[in-house]
This record gives structure tokens, C-alpha cells and sequence, in this order.
């Protein structure tokens, strides 16, 4: 069994990307966007987080946020998160014996990747990379044209053109 070690900084700003168990075929959180939304929302209300960058893709998603000074409880929000949306949907999946004996649903992998962000550089690299995203997955052909990401909120307040990356390959605007 892996020992992860996850580090608790206050205040801090992390990258994260949360994958469903079953990836391949699965359009589940951009079908269920509502309830995701609204499940995040729920959260934020009890334990505030800033959404820096966000994108959902109809099998993973990625985003940046910030948690307030003086709290370093990321993953508190995670499970809280991935409960609510799993406890809110039929339950239809299949199960392993092993989720089944843990009394746990077959929605979510796990496990999710976090990363610190260090720096200002790291955060620019990070959130461009959460943005791009739906172009690096062959999703859209323009990164404006994927309705689920805070891309458009940082066109509104003219961070990026609403053609940023255009129609040009991912790994040129800043894929992996």
C-alpha cells in the first residue's frame, strides 16, 4: 500500500485533477453539469474556497483553487465533492467486490492529483493548462467553444482573447 503525502500549507494555492473510475466513454460530469455545479457550490458555502481556474471535460476535470488564509483542508472539500455528486446519482454502476465490500459507489477514481503551486509561473503554466484543456482532448477546436471552464470568465474580465489558442495545436499553447 503507498504511503501518500500530501502537503498542508494554508492559504495555499493547488492544481487538481479529479477523475471518474470509468473514463473511457463516459460523458457523465458534463451530462450531470448542473448537479456537479450545484454540488460545488454547496460546499464552497460551508468551506470557502477561491476557483481560480476550472474545466470540466465529460470524464475528468481540472482546476486551481485558492483556500482561505489560516485553512489547509483541501481534501475535506474533495470527499465532500465526490460524496455529494456520487450520493445525488442513481446508484447504476458496477461495482468491484472490493467497492462493494467499502461500501463505496463506483463513480470516483480514488484517488486525485494535487500540486502546489509555488510560484507565479507554476500558477500561469496551470491555470493555461486547465484552459486548454478541451483542445488538448481533440473536444473542441477552439478553446472558447467548451462551455465548461472559467476560460470565459477570464475573456469577460480580458485576461485572455476569446481566440486565445485559436485553432492551433495544443503542445503550441501550452499542452502537457
Amino acid at each position: 500500500m503507498p504511503n501518500y503525502r500530501r502537503a498542508f500549507i494554508p492559504g495555499a494555492t493547488w492544481f487538481f485533477t479529479v477523475n471518474l473510475l470509468q473514463r473511457q466513454g463516459n460523458d457523465l460530469l458534463v451530462r450531470e453539469i448542473e448537479l456537479l455545479r450545484e454540488i460545488i457550490k454547496n460546499v464552497r458555502r460551508k468551506y470557502p474556497f477561491h476557483i481560480d481556474a476550472w474545466v470540466v471535460l465529460p470524464e475528468h476535470m481540472h482546476c486551481v483553487f485558492t483556500l482561505p488564509e489560516g485553512d489547509s483542508d483541501f481534501s475535506l472539500r474533495w470527499r465532500l465533492i465526490k460524496s455529494g455528486f456520487s450520493r445525488a446519482l442513481p446508484k447504476t454502476e458496477s461495482l468491484s467486490a472490493a467497492r462493494h465490500a467499502a461500501g463505496e459507489r463506483g463513480i470516483w477514481q480514488r484517488h486525485y492529483w494535487e500540486h502546489l503551486i509555488r510560484d507565479e509561473l507554476d500558477y500561469q503554466r496551470h491555470v493555461d493548462y486547465v484552459h486548454v484543456n478541451p483542445l488538448k482532448h481533440g473536444l473542441v477546436r477552439r478553446v472558447c467553444d467548451w462551455p465548461y471552464s472559467t476560460f470565459h470568465r477570464y475573456v469577460s474580465e480580458g485576461v485572455y482573447p476569446v481566440d486565445w489558442c485559436g485553432d492551433v495545436a495544443a503542445e503550441i499553447c501550452g499542452g502537457d
